[in-house]
């Protein structure tokens, strides 16, 4: 057995040795090409303040898209979706967070928890019959609460 461990480590070392592969030739050196003319310096073209990318401040180019730094507001008025013309049509309970099931007067149906947002509101409270939504009408005015209760049949 150590007879052939020997004979397969000598076959291995006599297989690494051997002449030394030729180095490649060395590229041909282009021939020298005449000096370029020197060029006069050009003057700072005029660039406007709103180009000058600021420190801090992200630089965005939509491209079609919408713009990630514009906060999402709701639409004001007839095409937003608005607290006051939702409906409350259940309230399921469970062993986790209470939750409301609303329906906006175009049929689409809201599986709301606390602190979820419709709309112009917020939902602040769960009751066992109601839901309280904080609505804000317009950014920087005092918000008010709406209740909205389920309908009894």
């Amino acid at each position: 057995m150590s007879h052939a461990w020997l004979a397969g480590v000598l076959t291995t070392l006599g297989a690494c040795g051997g002449p030394a592969p030729a180095p490649a030739p060395a590229p041909p050196k282009p021939p020298a090409a005449a000096a370029p003319a020197p060029v006069a310096p050009a003057q700072p073209a005029a660039v406007k303040a709103s180009e000058v990318p600021m420190p801090g401040v992200p630089n965005y180019e939509p491209k079609g898209r919408r713009d990630p730094f514009v906060s999402l507001e709701a639409r004001q008025g007839a095409g937003g979706l608005t607290v006051a013309s939702t409906k409350l049509t259940g309230i399921v309970r469970g062993d986790r967070t209470p939750l409301a099931l609303v329906e906006a007067s175009d049929g689409i149906g809201y599986i709301l928890k606390p602190g979820d947002t419709l709309g112009d509101g917020r939902l602040l409270e769960i009751g066992s019959d109601s839901v309280v939504f904080s609505v804000t009408p317009k950014p920087g005015s005092p918000s008010d609460r709406v209740v909205l209760k389920l309908a009894t049949n």
